[in-house]
């Protein structure tokens, strides 16, 4: 980027108007879909972050693919369940055994650890972690397996062959809720411990323990997490695992079953907020992952379409988030290619901007939000006014859209007047008394939660054998049936260490990096290696390695931490392109390979190279 120092104040009306002649100006060169609005979650109301769809549809702009985060998690929880939603997180709290698949949540779930920590206090219960390096919540677990990057299929396949072995499998319960029990059964008589502890480093004695803490206990609670599922096998992770209480029968217990997300429960119509109902499903979708490619005008990126010449980015930072990090980089260089970043901080992001906007933050606006992890829908209204020339998304939208000479009734209302009005088109309270009672607990009820009635697919059973065809088009080659699908960036003589790229416990996303609370808890960026690895490459603790790939280089302080198998390196993130020694992140190594079947982020599947600087 070219810096804060190379920018120039100018009004609002000045910006808007300078915006609005460019698009317009493209669009009459190029057509609408050169255009290109861009945003994910930064902003997580309903309001601000999704209005952009809004725009995009009433101008016909390209849409986006919405990949960075849900989507290979979504594919394999949907691929079997039929449905987005899991058991009622509150629940938990009435187990005797809750197994932490994928997640961190001293980290990043408070709610999550209050629950289980009643659990334990009331029942006893036990904490079971499975993860691939020793996060927090592993050094609070009662029981810890720590697997190798991508092989949790395996792990999940092979504690279903010993629940069919030693009787804990619920045959009854199959037969009622499941499409091909027999098949499955059939398919992991062969899923040994010995097989699953060649894949994923686990010895024997640990699978066998596993699969009797999770067998014998009725009330075993799922609490599945996204990292796992960030890989190029991740849909058939997520699957396999969550076969788990089905094969078990576990979900007619109280305090027992699954739950990754529940988004799919809330009963919110967005049509009026994403503006569905101008939604032209012919106009190119581009895969936000994709991004450096498509900048660089890679045809099948471009789905056939002209040539991205603008961009109007909100609620992220795709210069440091974004995977494929060097082409992003050269792709934002280019001087044809205009660019309006409306934020609440100058991020690398906006530093490579034509025009930057100041954006309000959720204090300061009227939103709505739902919970992916919880069961409550709320309202909210500003508590402190926006500082400066701040502007919440919805009225810079409105703002663009009435210079556009957009038709929509969305743009004519205020952020309030649209939450009045999609509360009432959802049947839910009015917006005035969502706001005074807080909250709306919108569970399902226990018999819903539980899939008593039945799973989401129009016979009602739970999918062993999922149609991989129907959840998306890259679809060849995935297995039938769950199991360990050996699709991933394979270590290598070239490439001998299999890194993840988590999260780091303040910087869950990068508006975190801002904050000097965060950098100060966080020190600076590093690469965790097996102490054993540390001494075969050469170097000491605190010294400082190159780490690469075919995609680039990056140099990071080295950590010895013997939480986690030799071969395997974890790089906390996402961390500020120029806190590194030189000015590159983590995401100049992470592919942007789209995951199967419908694309995905693959942060936590790559091979690299690591040496001595």
């Amino acid at each position: 980027g070219v810096g804060i120092e190379a920018f120039e104040e100018i009004a609002w009306d000045e910006a808007l108007d300078e915006i609005v002649a460019r698009f317009e100006a493209i669009k009459a060169e190029f057509g609408s879909e050169a255009i290109w609005p861009y945003h994910f979650a930064g902003t997580m109301g309903w309001v601000m972050r999704d209005g952009l769809d809004r725009f995009r549809h009433a101008y016909r702009t390209s849409r986006q693919h919405s990949t960075i985060c849900t989507t290979l998690p979504d594919s394999g929880w949907n691929a079997g369940h039929g449905t987005k939603h899991g058991n009622d997180p509150r629940e938990m709290a009435e187990s005797d055994l809750i197994v932490v698949w994928g997640g961190n949540p001293v980290s990043t779930q408070v709610n999550v650890m209050t629950h289980i920590s009643k659990a334990r206090k009331d029942r006893g219960a036990k904490l079971v972690v499975i993860d691939v390096y020793e996060t927090p919540t592993v050094q609070a677990a009662d029981y810890a397996y720590l697997i190798r990057p991508g092989t949790d299929g395996a792990l999940a396949t092979a504690l279903m062959h010993i629940m069919f072995r030693d009787g804990y499998a619920d045959r009854a319960y199959m037969a009622e809720f499941a499409d091909v029990p027999g098949e499955l059964e059939e398919h992991v008589a062969d899923k040994t411990p010995e097989w699953a502890a060649q894949i994923t480093g686990l010895s024997t004695h640990q699978i066998e323990e596993l699969a009797a803490l999770y067998g014998e206990t009725d009330r075993a609670f799922l609490r599945i997490g996204y990292g796992f599922a960030r890989s190029r096998n991740g849909a058939v992770n997520m699957h396999a695992v969550t076969c788990l209480p089905v094969v078990t029968g576990k979900w007619v217990h109280k305090g027992a079953g699954a739950l990754y997300g529940n988004a799919g429960m809330y009963p919110v119509d967005p049509s009026l907020v994403m503006g569905l109902d101008v939604r032209d499903k012919l106009v190119r979708e581009l895969d936000m992952c994709r991004l450096g490619s498509i900048l660089l005008g890679h045809e099948e990126d471009l789905k056939g379409g002209p040539p991205v010449k603008a961009m109007l980015i909100q609620n992220t930072n795709p210069a440091v988030v974004c995977p494929d990090q060097n082409k992003v980089h050269e792709g934002f260089m280019r001087d044809d290619l205009f660019m309006v970043v409306h934020e609440q901080f100058m991020t690398e992001t906006a530093e490579f901007a034509d025009i930057v906007l100041p954006a309000t933050m959720f204090l300061e606006h009227h939103d709505m939000y739902t919970g992916g992890g919880h069961v409550y829908f709320s309202v909210t209204k500003p508590v402190i006014e926006a500082p400066g020339e701040c502007r919440s998304n919805h009225d810079v939208m409105c703002e663009l859209a009435g210079r556009l000479g957009l038709d929509h009734p969305g743009f004519k209302m205020s952020a309030w007047e649209m939450i009045e009005e999609t509360c009432r088109m959802s049947g839910l309270p009015d917006a005035e008394t969502l706001w005074q009672h807080h909250w709306l607990d919108c569970s399902l009820g226990e018999e819903e939660m539980h899939f008593r009635n039945g799973y989401g697919h129009p016979d009602k059973k739970f999918r062993f054998k999922p149609d991989w065809a129907a959840m998306g088009p890259d679809f060849k080659g995935m297995p039938s049936l769950p199991g360990y699908y050996a699709n991933i960036d394979m270590a290598s003589d070239k490439h001998p260490f299999r890194m993840v790229a988590a999260p780091a416990r303040n910087y869950l996303n990068s508006s975190f990096t801002e904050t000097l609370t965060s950098k100060k808890r966080e020190g600076r960026p590093t690469i965790k290696l097996h102490p054993d690895d540390l001494v075969a490459i050469g170097v000491e603790h605190g010294g400082v390695v190159r780490v690469g790939n075919d995609l680039g280089e990056i140099e990071l302080h080295a950590m010895s931490f013997g939480g986690l198998q030799r071969g395997v390196v974890v790089v906390e993130s996402v961390w500020p392109n120029k806190a590194h020694i030189k000015g590159q992140g983590i995401n100049a190594l992470i592919s942007a390979d789209p995951g199967k079947p419908r694309g995905g982020g693959v942060f936590h599947d790559t091979a690299v190279w690591v040496k001595a600087s």
